[in-house]
C-alpha cells in the first residue's frame, strides 16, 4: 500500500534541508511543523499559520515535547497572509487543507476564498529548487471544490519556470491526494 504521508515527506526532502527556510500553511497540530523544524535543524527557519487558537497551542506544546530546535514561529494569522510575515524566499511550503483533526470542528476548514490566494503567493514565495506541497481532502464538498480549483490554477503554471505534479489513488476518489509545484 502507498503511504501518503511517507511519499509526501519524500518529495520535500529531495529540496529541503539544514539551514533552509520552510512554511507550515496550515498548522494544526503541528506534525508538519515538526517535520520542518527538525529537517532544516538550527540554523533554519519555520513559519507556521493558522487561523484557531488551539492550533497555536497544540502546535507549540507538540514541537516543545518533540524535541523541535527553536527555530520556528507560529502566527495566529490566515495562511493567505502569509507572505506579510514571511519576506525571503522559501524552500519548501506545506498545506494540509481541510479541519484541523481532534478539534470536533469539521465545520471550519479551509475555503476556496482563501485558499487560492494563499496558494498563488506560496508560489510566488518558493525560491529556486523549491516545493510547494499541497494535500487535499476530497471527502467533503469544499475539498472537493478546492481540489478542483487548485487544479485549474496549477495547471496553468509555466512549464518552463515550474514542474507540477499529482498524485491520487484513482480507485479511490474521495481518499486525499497531493499536488506538488517544484522550481527549476
Amino acid at each position: 500500500m502507498v503511504d501518503l504521508l511517507a511519499l509526501q515527506k519524500q518529495f520535500i526532502l529531495s529540496h529541503l534541508g539544514e539551514g533552509d527556510v520552510a512554511v507550515d500553511f496550515t498548522m494544526g497540530n503541528g506534525h508538519d511543523t515538526e517535520f520542518l523544524s527538525k529537517t532544516v535543524g538550527p540554523t533554519g527557519r519555520v513559519y507556521a499559520f493558522d487561523i484557531q487558537s488551539l492550533a497555536l497551542e497544540n502546535t507549540a506544546k507538540h514541537l516543545r515535547e518533540s524535541g523541535c530546535p527553536e527555530n520556528w514561529q507560529l502566527f495566529q494569522v490566515s495562511h493567505h497572509l502569509a507572505s506579510d510575515y514571511v519576506k525571503e524566499p522559501i524552500k519548501a511550503g506545506m498545506f494540509n487543507l481541510g479541519y484541523m483533526p481532534g478539534s470536533g470542528h469539521h465545520e471550519l476548514t479551509t475555503m476556496r476564498e482563501t485558499t487560492m490566494p494563499a496558494v498563488e503567493r506560496a508560489v510566488g514565495m518558493l525560491g529556486k529548487d523549491a516545493i510547494l506541497l499541497v494535500a487535499v481532502y476530497p471527502g467533503h464538498a469544499e475539498g472537493e471544490a478546492e481540489g478542483k480549483a487548485l487544479q485549474e490554477y496549477l495547471g496553468t503554471l509555466s512549464r518552463f519556470k515550474m514542474t507540477v505534479g499529482m498524485f491520487r489513488l484513482l480507485n479511490s476518489p474521495t481518499s486525499p491526494y497531493f499536488m506538488i509545484v517544484e522550481t527549476k
